[in-house]
């Protein structure tokens, strides 16, 4: 496995009030994990070290919002012997990530090794680990081609609250047309390179994409990539509003060239409590 500076693991505990919250719900605790690149960049020590943290916080749910591997999907079978000792009162829901569709045959491989720990893998799917007051939705990657969340949406009471398992953020400008009480998602790696009390550095050259003609944007090397690995750099990591939505972007656990700087590996612990 690669040694590429990743810095120390960061624990970040937020409350996020739910507007209709059961009062049995009251006080969920929730454990977010998330982009392990388990193949690329995550060492055994920091993956246990988040193990080991998730199950003394006791957690009543885990969920995880993809890239588990980085391209070949093999590795997913030692990594979920690792995933087998995360402890949860009420088990553990995963949406899948775009490196989980690598090749042909890489969903199906990532969801069957999950599954045989017993974490659940929703793909345009619902469950109801919390009851049927506040149900989990998983979401297709957002470049499959099955990222159709109406259908999944339907099936829902528009009063009812709901917690979204969609990996990539830029997906939470699409999902305003739905209720989403809290999104969770992944994908950005929080940036990697931070640039303190200015943002992520590729947030930074966000603002070159829109003056630089598309044509030309492919022959600047960072500027290219950022463009396609999302779209709102401004939602790279932490909560934000979108709308009436609310959003959480966890930096990830893995990491790739050239390593992580003032944007440390993350487990995000969700409390849950009543808006009033």
């Amino acid at each position: 496995m690669p040694s590429i500076w990743s810095g120390p693991l960061s624990v970040e505990r937020i409350t996020v009030a739910i507007a209709d919250l059961s009062p049995s719900l009251q006080g969920t605790k929730i454990v977010h994990l998330s982009d392990l690149h388990y193949d690329d960049g995550l060492s055994e020590t920091l993956l246990a070290e988040t193990i080991e943290i998730s199950n003394q916080e006791n957690p009543d749910l885990i969920l995880l919002t993809g890239d588990y591997v980085t391209d070949d999907p093999t590795p997913i079978n030692s990594l979920v012997l690792r995933l087998k000792h995360l402890e949860s009162k009420l088990g553990i829901f995963a949406c899948l990530g775009n490196h989980d569709l690598y090749f042909l045959h890489s969903k199906a491989l990532v969801t069957q090794a999950l599954t045989r720990v017993g974490i659940q893998v929703l793909w345009n799917e619902i469950a109801y680990p919390l009851g049927e007051h506040l149900p989990i939705v998983g979401l297709a990657d957002f470049w499959s081609r099955q990222f159709r969340p109406e259908p999944v949406f339907s099936k829902l009471d528009p009063n009812t609250p709901r917690i979204v398992l969609s990996h990539n953020p830029d997906t939470a400008e699409i999902l305003q047309k739905w209720r989403v009480d809290l999104q969770l998602s992944g994908h950005s790696h929080g940036g990697q390179v931070v640039i303190p009390g200015f943002g992520s550095a590729a947030q930074l050259i966000q603002p070159m994409r829109k003056i630089t003609p598309q044509p030309l944007q492919l022959f600047i090397p960072y500027l290219r990539q950022c463009s396609r690995v999302m779209r709102h750099w401004e939602w790279a990591q932490g909560f934000h509003r979108i709308g009436n939505n609310q959003l959480y972007v966890n930096r990830g656990l893995g990491t790739y060239f050239p390593g992580r700087f003032f944007c440390p590996p993350e487990v995000t612990i969700i409390t849950l409590i009543t808006q009033h």
